[in-house]
């Protein structure tokens, strides 16, 4: 358990990397649907495809934001799933819908997040 939360903390001292995308999750000490997301794909997000493009890493509703992100706008629900390219939001998913829906919904942040920007 000791190893597991040093080797969160050493994730989030790290700095974004060019290109690099990271999954995070925020969540809140009592929250079901967080429970529920722990429960249901928790244990395999990490050997999933998703989890090894976009690893994620965890912070609390309440905590101030991890040094070197931006997103558009404050978590107002838990959970609350922010994609992030080079620590900038690509995309989120607000609340848990269930691993049916989970999955395809993440795919689809992936996806839109790998697609290089037109240039002119």
């Amino acid at each position: 358990m000791l190893l597991r939360a040093l080797c969160v903390l050493l994730l989030l001292a790290l700095p974004f990397r060019a290109g690099e995308l990271r999954l995070m999750m925020v969540e809140e000490a009592g929250c079901a649907w967080c429970a529920r997301w722990n429960a249901e794909i928790a244990p395999a997000y990490p050997r999933s495809s998703e989890g090894q493009v976009a690893p994620l890493f965890r912070v609390d509703l309440k905590a101030p934001l991890t040094e070197g992100v931006i997103i558009d706008r404050p978590a107002s629900f838990t959970p609350t799933f922010i994609l992030l390219s080079d620590g900038t939001e690509t995309g989120r998913i607000e609340g848990y819908p269930g691993a049916d829906f989970f999955w395809p919904m993440l795919d689809a942040l992936i996806r839109s997040a790998q697609v290089p920007a037109n240039r002119e």
